[in-house]
């Protein structure tokens, strides 16, 4: 399906390597390269800022969704497209998703491994056909991978689930994959007899 917005999960702080905030503007870049709005969070700082003033310096759109109680603790990013205000984090996370045609995921904290875990949540319930992709900066999500692999190999996952969270280290290749990506059909409990 084509992608003309795509929601960027990811951690209002910087981390301690350098690398991740290149690669969040250079994703900024991308998307702007590629007529592909950006929505996110809606702050300015950490890799939610780099995100943002990539795409923004680069004659894109960015479009930020900010619950009101977060609009001072985030500090909210004025050079926007455009800036939606919402009461809840819960509230956000529906209006990303109604924006966007699908969801990247960089590295981040608690925040963004909810957000990216509800949105596979969803796709897995079927509410939802969206391409949700992992950028793995630096093998940053390499443990979490594993850990899926364990959900699986206990009998709490089904494969074709785990198929469904794209992962790339290069911002082409992933956005590639996206845009050639096909949501699995099929019935999301696991019985007894698959286990």
């Amino acid at each position: 399906m084509p992608i003309q917005r795509i929601t960027v999960f990811c951690g209002s702080s910087a981390g301690n390597e350098q690398q991740f905030g290149t690669e969040a503007y250079r994703l900024g870049i991308s998307l702007a390269n590629r007529n592909i709005e950006l929505v996110y969070g809606g702050a300015i700082v950490g890799l939610m800022g780099a995100v943002a003033d990539g795409v923004m310096e680069n004659g894109g759109r960015a479009i930020g969704v900010l619950p009101h109680f977060l609009r001072k603790k985030e500090i909210a990013h004025h050079e926007l497209t455009e800036l939606i205000l919402v009461e809840t984090m819960h509230e956000r996370k529906t209006k990303m998703n109604e924006l966007s045609d699908g969801v990247i995921a960089l590295p981040g904290g608690f925040g963004t491994l909810e957000e990216l875990f509800e949105m596979l949540t969803w796709a897995q319930l079927g509410l939802h056909k969206k391409p949700i992709a992992i950028l793995n900066i630096d093998g940053f999500y390499n443990e979490l991978l594993s850990f899926l692999e364990n959900m699986i190999n206990k009998g709490f996952l089904k494969p074709i689930y785990r198929e469904m969270l794209l992962v790339h280290h290069d911002i082409d290749s992933l956005l590639t994959m996206m845009h050639e990506y096909q949501a699995p059909s099929v019935e999301k409990w696991i019985g007894n007899k698959e286990v």
